[in-house]
């Protein structure tokens, strides 16, 4: 399994794997021609001569050598906000008195948020349910830390993901339900993806003032902040990464927002450069996330320990990086040191 950058070329590939991602991967919407300008966006940011992030939108995959399959996809957005503002809610807490009654009560409230600086953000996590296995969620997510660890000047500081809200295999959203659809008059899958075409309509039709939660149905109250159930593992992963709840929810279908300073990430804090070398890894031998250095893709697994002075790799390792014995590669543990006794 190699993770890489896209190529224009994989745009028919891409199109065959997102027709089985259901509701509510907004980034990469289940239409032809979307999906090829994101191909083609993602695919010529990683050629530009970037000095700072600029809003550019880079698309990685996770390739199938044995097959030529596309397992699966993730990006970056190096900077949200500019022309195309970031929308999202406040989730906030307020404290209400009555010293006549002897009465307090802590409200929370959902204020709108439109964002024209923003921090980086990771999203377009996508993998097949059949390679759900062998550490490849790992490599698809991580494959992108590495990358950073390599290109930080590409990146904005604060690094931020909105992770997919609760909606059933029909599209039903409850959060939407209860707030979008009364402004927009359109079902969840509708409206998510003409926002995707057009964040114009997200100015022009979202209400503009504070929502009280309590004024919500349960159903909706209870989804806020809550993820998808296919989208657990991939919070969990970041969770121990070091991302952390922002207190931001999606306006579309209330998932959470987390987020972590891109210095501070686990992958990013522990990656090391080392000379390339091949030769058996041993029982010591743990997996890492392998990149030529200072490219940072594409990127492969390999074995060896913690503390080894040599990253070793697999017989046919060389051949996919494209080096020779002894280049420098950046490297990084695929899981975080074990801790306790």
């Amino acid at each position: 399994m190699v993770f890489r950058p896209v190529r224009k070329e994989d745009v028919d590939r891409v199109v065959e794997l997102v027709v089985g991602s259901g509701h509510g991967l907004t980034s990469l919407p289940k239409d032809p021609e979307l999906l090829a300008e994101r191909v083609w966006e993602g695919a010529e940011a990683f050629g530009r001569d970037v000095r700072r992030p600029g809003g550019e939108s880079y698309l990685f995959v996770l390739e199938d050598r044995r097959t030529g399959a596309l397992a699966g996809t993730s990006g970056i957005v190096a900077k949200v906000g500019g022309f195309e503002p970031f929308y999202t809610y406040r989730l906030e807490t307020h404290e209400l008195r009555s010293e006549v009654l002897g009465i307090r009560r802590r409200i929370r409230c959902l204020h709108p948020v439109r964002e024209h600086s923003g921090p980086c953000e990771i999203g377009s996590l996508y993998l097949a349910p059949s390679y759900r296995r062998h550490g490849n969620g790992r490599l698809l997510s991580l494959g992108r830390f590495l990358y950073m660890a390599c290109q930080p000047h590409r990146f904005e500081r604060e690094v931020i993901a909105e992770m997919r809200g609760v909606v059933d295999h029909r599209g039903r959203c409850p959060f939407w339900e209860a707030i979008g659809r009364h402004f927009f008059g359109l079902d969840f899958p509708k409206a998510d993806y003409l926002s995707v075409r057009d964040k114009r309509i997200i100015s022009e039709l979202m209400p503009a003032h504070p929502i009280y939660v309590p004024l919500l149905p349960e159903e909706a109250q209870r989804v806020i902040g809550r993820v998808h159930p296919e989208t657990e593992p991939a919070l969990a992963l970041l969770r121990q990464e070091g991302f952390r709840p922002l207190g931001f929810v999606d306006i579309f279908d209330g998932g959470p927002v987390v987020g972590c300073p891109r210095d501070q990430i686990r992958t990013v804090r522990e990656t090391r450069v080392l000379p390339a070398a091949s030769g058996d890894p041993g029982p010591a031998g743990v997996p890492h996330l392998v990149a030529p250095s200072p490219s940072g893709a594409p990127v492969v697994l390999a074995h060896f320990p913690r503390d080894a002075p040599e990253a070793l790799l697999p017989p046919d390792g060389f051949e996919v990086l494209r080096i020779s014995p002894g280049a420098p590669v950046a490297c990084a543990p695929l899981r975080p040191a074990p801790t306790g006794g």
